[in-house]
């Protein structure tokens, strides 16, 4: 039986629906904003957060009323009543894959809040021991690119390990110092991004120093064009992605079959197609770790518990808010982290 298929018939009361917004600095030099849907009943609430990037998106919802679902639902049954609400019926989304995001953000609160109401965590009700969670820093080079912030972490914690998004402009010298610190572990080329700011056009020529310089490294979203593919599929084994990945469908509708997917469980929607897609991956022999959205609130622990009972000794780009956060300062959390043998619902 499938994780969705398990959780499928859990009960889930709901009495009231509200949202909070939450507003924070990154250190990749942007304003995160998400939204976080509270769903109460029987005294306890959940709550799943909308990761939807665009502020314009959750600025819209302020002095909505909140969705109509209260009642009495299996989870199954809640999703299919979500199949028929149009959840930015106020204002369309900037970006149509947002209604994926909030359709997350309202499915795993009530996933959390039938949980709690059985006073249960999701791995006590899969029946499934949590691991403590191996997680990689997701950071960005600046500009001028520079070493700089890599060599700080490291300084305070030589075990640290990384995702970076290479660039064309990085100096040969970042190439040769990050490669000496064996602790790269994902480089994301962001070949399949559209519209957004992290758009990268494919370079063949980052691309062949990328494979060259870090032999043992995954690599994500290499885009297939001419120039790359030549370069990209005898690589397969260690390739990964993530930005065309909503389910099982565009899994198997990649140009080749990879060795990785990084599960972004906003990107699916639905928890169904999440669940799906970590089965399949695991059906098909391709190793999953665990992707985040600059969360700020519940979704950050809704990622980590996920990453503890899937694949908690992957290099999973889940890590603590701190490392996110301009203003925080050392010491940093360290991996793995453990999850808390009390948590319920969606806690990690």
């Amino acid at each position: 039986m499938s994780a969705y298929e398990e959780i499928a018939e859990l009960s889930v009361t709901i009495e009231s629906v509200d949202r909070r917004r939450y507003t924070g600095e990154t250190t990749s030099g942007f304003e995160r904003t998400t939204t976080e849907f509270r769903l109460a009943g029987d005294g306890v609430v959940g709550r799943g957060e909308d990761v939807t990037y665009e502020t314009e998106d959750h600025a819209a919802l302020v002095g909505t009323d909140p969705i109509d679902i209260e009642g009495e639902w299996t989870i199954d049954e809640l999703s299919a009543r979500l199949d028929d609400e149009d959840l930015f019926a106020h204002e369309p989304p900037t970006r149509e894959y947002f209604r994926n995001y909030r359709r997350w953000a309202v499915e795993s609160a009530a996933l959390d809040l039938g949980l709690r109401q059985r006073d249960e965590s999701l791995g006590e009700f899969l029946g499934i021991e949590p691991d403590p969670v191996r997680f990689v820093v997701s950071t960005r080079l600046g500009e001028p690119p520079t070493t700089d912030r890599v060599e700080e972490l490291l300084a305070l914690d030589d075990e640290l390990e990384f995702k970076l998004d290479p660039t064309p402009d990085w100096p040969e010298e970042a190439f040769v110092t990050l490669r000496e610190t064996d602790a790269v572990r994902i480089l994301d080329l962001k070949g399949w991004y559209e519209g957004t700011d992290v758009d990268a056009e494919p370079d063949p020529e980052l691309y062949r120093d990328v494979f060259a310089a870090f032999p043992a490294a995954i690599v994500e979203d290499p885009a297939f064009t001419p120039q790359t593919s030549p370069l990209v599929e005898p690589q397969a084994d260690r390739l990964s992605f993530d930005y065309p990945i909503d389910g099982v469908e565009s899994l198997e509708s990649l140009p080749v079959d990879p060795g990785y997917c990084n599960i972004k469980p906003s990107r699916f929607g639905t928890l169904e197609s999440l669940f799906e897609t970590i089965a399949y991956c695991r059906e098909e022999g391709i190793d999953c770790y665990g992707g985040g959205q600059f969360e700020l609130a519940s979704g950050r622990t809704a990622i980590q518990t996920l990453a503890a009972l899937f694949y908690p000794d992957a290099p999973n780009d889940v890590a603590p808010r701190p490392f996110n956060d301009p203003e925080a300062s050392p010491p940093y959390p360290k991996s793995p982290i453990r999850p808390d043998r009390a948590a319920v619902g969606f806690e990690f």
